[in-house]
């Protein structure tokens, strides 16, 4: 098993910038990509980043591409999501989650074994 915990989110002003951390603890050297997700009220949950953890490489949604990176740090087992010029439409509980499949890391969150409890992103205008 995997236990991931989500911190770091808050409320802050539109065009300003706050960081996610997940740390994961449990069987982590079976993780081989961990990604992130939102879900507003109301609506769906979707993609945000996700990321390699051996290569480091990372795909965003296109609607936060430019805006917020995710990066890992493997010794601290830790993700973070750095997100900059935060909008009205960012607003959301945000999810950590860890993939056990080897392949490339994947946009849809049925594919992720693995979830954090979130973490609530706010913005004002």
């Amino acid at each position: 098993q995997v236990q991931l915990v989500e911190s770091g989110g808050g409320l802050v002003q539109a065009g300003g910038s706050l960081r996610l951390s997940c740390a994961a603890s449990g069987r982590t050297f079976s993780i081989y990509s961990m990604g992130w997700f939102r879900q507003a009220p109301g609506k769906e949950r979707e993609f945000v980043a996700t990321i390699n953890l051996r290569t480091g490489t990372a795909y965003y949604a296109d609607y936060v591409k430019g805006r917020f990176t995710i990066s890992r740090e493997n010794a601290k087992k830790t993700v973070y999501l750095q997100m900059n010029s935060l909008k009205p439409e960012d607003p959301a509980v945000y999810y950590c989650a860890a993939d056990r499949t080897v392949a490339t890391p994947a946009r849809e969150g049925e594919r992720y074994d693995y979830w954090g409890q979130g973490t609530q992103v706010s913005v004002s205008s």
